[in-house]
C-alpha cells in the first residue's frame, strides 16, 4: 500500500508503479515528489484542483500530473470514482517520433495539440495552516525508498494568481486517439500514447482492424523480448482473449519471454472481422514488475493455463 496515497500497489519495480483506487470523498491535498503520475478514469467523474487551476476528468479521460503539481481529487457523488494509476519516476511526455524537432505534434500522430485540455484558472483558494500530504524519497528500507511528510503551509498552497510556462498538469480522452490501422496487423507501438524512461502506455481502442483478404485480425503470438506487458480490460469486448477469464476491469501481466497471444479458436472466430469494440489501457516496462499486494490478493491462479488445450 502506498505510504501516502493508501492505494493498492498492484504492479511496480524501480522506474514505474501501477495502482488501483476507488473513490467517493475528496481527497487531501497531495504533492508527489518522486514521480509523474497518469490516472486512467476507468469510471465515474471528478474535479482535479491543481496549483495551475482547475481540471474536469471524465470516464476515459487520461489525467496527466507532472511530479511536484499540488493536487486533489473531488469526486462527484453521483459518479463513484474508479481509476486506474500509473506512476513513472521519469516525465510522461508524448514519444518524441510523434513531434517536430521543435516539440510540435507531426500530423501522423494519433492525437494532436487540440485534443490536450489544459487548466482551467487559475483557482483561488485563501486559507491558513493547509495540511498537504508530501511524497518524497527516503532510506531504503520496508517501503522500497519512498517517505511521506505530512507539511502545514501558513496559507492555502492555491492562493496563485497566475503561472507560466511549459509544464502543467492536462487530461486527455481516450475517445480522441485516432487508431492507425493498416492491410495486415498493426505492430503495439500504434498505440503508443506517452513514454518515460524504462516505461511506455498504449491504448487499445474501438477501430477498423485488418483489411487485406487474408489478414488474420487477432494479433499474431508473440514474446516481448525487452519488457514486461500489463492490459488493463476496461471496455468492450476483447475478442482475442475471449474464454481466459478475461473481462472489463481485468489486468493480465505477461512477463518478458513468456509467449502469448490469442485463445484458442480466437483466429479462426476472427475471419471476416471488421471491426472490433475493445478497450485496454497497456503498460510496456522495460525492468521486471513484481507483484504487489493488490496483485496477489485478487490473482485467479488459473490464467496463466489457459491456453493449454483450448480449456478456459
Amino acid at each position: 500500500v502506498d505510504v501516502v496515497t493508501g492505494r493498492r500497489l498492484v504492479l511496480g519495480n524501480a522506474d514505474v508503479r501501477i495502482c488501483y483506487a476507488v473513490a467517493g470523498a475528496a481527497s487531501p491535498l497531495y504533492r508527489n515528489a518522486i514521480g509523474d503520475e497518469c490516472v486512467y478514469v476507468e469510471a465515474g467523474a471528478a474535479t482535479v484542483e491543481t496549483v495551475f487551476g482547475t481540471l474536469g476528468a471524465r470516464q476515459g479521460d487520461y489525467v496527466i500530473l507532472p511530479r511536484g503539481v499540488i493536487h486533489r481529487w473531488i469526486p462527484d457523488p453521483a459518479a463513484p470514482l474508479r481509476v486506474y494509476v500509473i506512476e513513472a519516476d521519469s516525465p510522461l511526455a508524448p514519444p518524441p517520433r510523434y513531434l517536430s524537432r521543435h516539440g510540435q505534434f507531426l500530423e501522423h500522430a494519433p492525437y494532436c495539440e487540440r485534443d490536450l485540455r489544459p487548466p482551467a484558472g487559475p483557482l483561488l483558494v485563501t486559507g491558513t495552516d493547509v495540511e498537504v500530504l508530501v511524497k518524497h524519497r527516503g532510506s531504503r528500507g520496508a517501503n522500497g525508498g519512498v517517505a511521506g511528510t505530512r507539511y502545514r503551509c501558513p496559507s492555502h498552497p492555491f492562493d496563485v494568481v497566475g503561472w507560466d510556462g511549459c509544464l502543467y498538469p492536462y487530461t486527455f480522452n481516450i475517445a480522441d486517439f485516432e487508431p492507425v490501422t493498416g492491410r495486415v496487423h498493426q505492430p503495439p507501438p500504434v498505440h503508443q500514447i506517452l513514454a518515460g524512461r524504462n516505461v511506455v502506455i498504449c491504448n487499445f481502442v474501438p477501430r477498423k482492424v485488418d483489411y487485406h483478404p487474408l489478414a488474420v485480425p487477432v494479433p499474431y503470438y508473440h514474446s516481448n523480448v525487452d519488457s514486461d506487458e500489463v492490459m488493463f480490460y476496461c471496455g468492450g469486448d476483447y475478442a482475442a482473449r475471449r474464454g481466459s477469464g478475461i473481462g472489463p476491469g481485468s489486468v493480465s501481466l505477461h512477463p518478458g519471454g513468456h509467449t502469448h497471444g490469442p485463445q484458442p479458436g480466437a483466429v479462426e472466430r476472427s475471419l471476416g472481422v471488421e471491426f472490433v469494440d475493445e478497450l485496454a489501457v497497456m503498460v510496456d516496462t522495460f525492468r521486471p514488475l513484481e507483484l504487489g499486494e493488490g496483485a496477489l490478493a485478487c490473482d485467479d491462479g488459473r490464467y496463466a493455463w489457459t491456453w493449454a488445450n483450448g480449456d478456459s
